[in-house]
């Protein structure tokens, strides 16, 4: 599964795997495709660190990558308390109510309520950008887009191709002006923040408008047939994430949730603002539906929800409360219905694809 830019990063095959768990990212550059790690969890330096000392251990030399999410104007002199500050008191009350609603207890004393959601705030992803560029990475994506232009220019310095997320072809085109190296081309289907435009019309609109860029197709790819119909409409890879979360690398904090993965179909997610404040696809839960409920108080933007629902989040998951219990994923969940490790699951890929080749093959042969 070779293209011109998986032979550009060194790579057997021209998979993606976007993943927040550094053993899941490891073990898919070790199967010969390309992990790329999550930083929007990390909320210090130190636990970064850590976990690039655990890839460079664990991945064999071959190259990976680490994905950020900030915002391309750059924003100076923000703090997480001034965030904060700015949530309406009836905004928290409606999360409190949510949950004594559902009888979700309080956090247990002395212990922690989980990380907050504080990656997609420019001044953590910058100190995220600090730490990672002591490390090889062979890509820096950005899931918000075009990062700030500095950011660019010091990727390029150190000969890091950059990546950034597009969900209409204008949007893409916009990158391309900005010196982004490799659009990925996210559909409607794709798990987490998306447009409006499904991955069959988006790809080969996004190909047309910033050739002669590499486009990744995501969203809706779960099979070597489907990656085999991303290079037909003129990508350069498959750029996967929803897949990995039910992998046993995967390290999921509630085997409820992975359960609830496990049994749900395609029709199961929902595009939702409740958890971060921008349409993100996500399983559909009464937590989605009571933020997402006209007589409610509606989501706040971009940061203001993420800091608002981290603490009920957390609550969520440490007691497994299945009814509000959720996470980003893509439409392909439907597919999802075996734990499996990561190097099954890409063998599989690679498989499908070469069936789906020889029955095109056929085709065009008129056999």
């Amino acid at each position: 599964m070779q293209t011109e830019l998986s032979r550009q990063l060194g790579i057997e095959h021209a998979v993606f795997g976007f993943t927040p768990f550094p053993a899941v990212a490891a073990a898919l550059t070790r199967a010969g495709g390309f992990g790329v790690l999550g930083a929007v969890r990390y909320t210090s330096p130190d636990e970064l660190k850590r976990d690039l000392d655990w890839m460079e251990a664990h991945t064999d030399g071959l190259p990976y990558g680490l994905d950020v999410v900030m915002p391309a104007k750059k924003v100076e002199g923000v703090t997480e308390a001034d965030v904060e500050a700015m949530i309406p008191e009836a905004h928290r009350e409606y999360a409190r109510d949510t949950l004594a609603k559902h009888g979700v207890p309080e956090m247990p004393e002395g212990e922690e309520g989980g990380w907050r959601i504080t990656g997609w705030m420019e001044n953590v992803a910058r100190t995220q950008l600090d730490v990672a560029f002591d490390y090889p990475i062979k890509l820096l994506a950005n899931a918000l887009g075009s990062p700030p232009p500095d950011v660019v220019a010091r990727a390029h310095d150190l000969g890091i191709p950059v990546a950034a997320l597009a969900g209409s072809a204008r949007h893409a085109q916009r990158h391309k002006e900005a010196g982004i190296d490799i659009v990925v081309a996210q559909g409607y289907e794709a798990g987490g923040h998306t447009g409006e435009i499904a991955t069959m019309v988006l790809t080969p609109e996004v190909v047309r408008a910033v050739d002669p860029l590499p486009v990744l197709a995501a969203g809706g790819i779960g099979s070597g047939e489907q990656l085999a119909a991303a290079l037909a409409l003129g990508a350069q890879g498959g750029w996967l994430g929803s897949v990995w979360l039910t992998t046993r690398e995967a390290e999921m904090h509630s085997r409820a949730l992975t359960r609830k993965l496990l049994a749900a179909g395609s029709g199961d997610t929902v595009r939702s603002r409740a958890l971060t404040g921008k349409p993100a696809r996500q399983l559909r839960t009464e937590w989605t539906d009571a933020w997402d409920d006209p007589e409610g108080p509606g989501t706040l933007p971009m940061p203001l929800q993420g800091l608002l629902v981290a603490e009920a989040n957390s609550r969520i998951q440490r007691w497994e409360v299945e009814p509000l219990l959720g996470t980003p994923v893509g439409q392909i969940v439907g597919a999802m219905n075996s734990e499996r490790a990561v190097q099954e699951v890409f063998d599989d890929l690679t498989r499908g694809f070469e069936r789906a080749v020889a029955r095109l093959r056929g085709v065009a042969g008129g056999g």
